[in-house]
C-alpha cells in the first residue's frame, strides 16, 4: 500500500484538506491515530453553489501538493467528509444546504483531475467512525454523534456500525422539528433545531438584534458582514447581553433535541463536537 493519503473535511465554512501518513506502527494493540503531515486550509463562507465549491476545493488540493511536494503517484487516496446528503457509492453530494450544493459529482470529478480513487463521506458520519476507532467511543457500541457548527450534523451507531436507514441519509437531527410554525430553515423546512441551536441561527439571532437597535461588542470584533466561533467567544468573554442571551437561547434548543434523541435512540453515549462545540467553553457560557 502507498504511503499517504489525503482526508478532507469540506464544510459550510471552510475545506481543510490534509496529506495523512498511514504506514506507521502501533506498538500495542489499539490502533494509532495517522499522523497529518500538511494541511492546507480555505474559506468557503462565501464559495456558494456546485461550481464555485469545487473550484475551492481544486485549490486547496493544489496547492497541499505544491506545499508538501509528495508526487500523486504517491497517494493511496483521498477520502472527503462533506456536510450534507450524500450517496456513498456513486460519490455524489445529493444535498448540502449550507453549500447550496445539489448532485454535485464530488467522486467523479476529483478523480478526474487528480487519478487518485476518491471517497465521499457525511462529514459527521466520517467523524463518528473516528471517534468510534480512535476516541470517545472506543469503549461502546451504541452511539450518537452530534456535530455543532455552520448546521447541526448528527450520526448513529449501533453495534459499533454506522447505521444508515432505509435511504442513507438516517441521523439529521438538525432537521427535526422544534416549532411547527417556527423559523425557515436553509433546507426548505420550517422549525428545524438546525435553525435554532446552530452558529448560523446564534449569528441571525444577533444581527437581527443589532438592526433593531440593540448594542453588542461584536460589531466592534469584525469589519466582515459575519462573524466566527471566535467573535461569539469574545463577545461572551466579554459578557456581552446579546451575544450571551442568542447562545444561551441555542444552549437550550440543543438541550431539548438531545433530549428527545436520548428518550427515542436510548444511546449509551452522547459525543458532542463541531466548530461551536468546541470554539465555545462552558466558562464562556453567562
Amino acid at each position: 500500500m502507498k504511503k499517504y493519503n489525503i482526508g478532507v473535511d469540506l464544510g459550510g465554512t471552510k475545506v481543510l484538506c490534509a496529506i495523512i501518513e498511514t504506514s506507521q506502527k502501533s506498538s500495542n494493540k489499539e490502533k494509532s491515530a495517522p499522523k497529518v503531515l500538511f494541511e492546507v486550509k480555505k474559506k468557503t463562507k462565501k464559495e456558494k453553489g456546485n461550481e464555485k465549491v469545487i473550484t475551492k476545493l481544486f485549490e486547496a488540493l493544489d496547492e497541499l501538493f505544491k506545499i508538501s511536494k509528495i508526487k500523486k503517484e504517491e497517494i493511496n487516496s483521498i477520502g472527503i467528509a462533506a456536510a450534507g446528503q450524500i450517496e456513498r457509492e456513486k460519490g455524489i453530494l445529493i444535498n448540502a444546504c449550507n453549500l447550496e450544493c445539489k448532485n454535485l459529482e464530488l467522486k467523479k470529478l476529483v478523480e478526474e483531475k487528480y487519478n487518485i480513487k476518491t471517497n465521499l463521506a457525511n462529514d459527521v458520519e466520517a467523524a463518528a467512525i473516528g471517534e468510534l476507532l480512535l476516541g470517545a467511543g472506543k469503549k461502546h457500541k451504541n452511539i450518537l454523534c452530534v456535530f455543532v457548527g455552520t448546521g447541526i450534523g448528527s450520526s448513529i451507531i449501533i453495534d459499533r456500525k454506522i447505521y444508515k436507514g432505509s435511504t442513507g441519509s438516517a441521523g439529521e437531527i438538525g432537521h427535526i422539528i422544534v416549532d411547527l410554525n417556527g423559523r425557515n430553515c436553509s433546507c426548505g423546512g420550517v422549525g428545524c433545531l438546525e435553525a435554532y441551536a446552530s452558529r448560523s441561527a446564534i449569528e441571525n439571532r444577533i444581527k437581527g438584534a443589532i438592526k433593531k437597535g440593540r448594542a453588542s461588542i461584536i460589531t466592534d470584533l469584525t469589519d466582515e458582514q459575519s462573524f466566527s466561533t471566535k467573535h461569539i467567544k469574545s463577545a461572551l468573554d466579554a459578557h456581552d447581553e446579546v451575544v450571551s442571551q442568542y447562545v444561551n437561547e441555542a444552549i437550550e434548543y440543543l438541550s431539548g433535541g438531545l433530549a428527545s434523541a436520548m428518550n427515542f435512540f436510548n444511546p449509551e453515549l452522547i459525543i458532542l463536537g463541531g466548530g461551536l462545540i468546541q470554539g465555545v467553553d462552558r466558562k464562556s457560557v453567562v
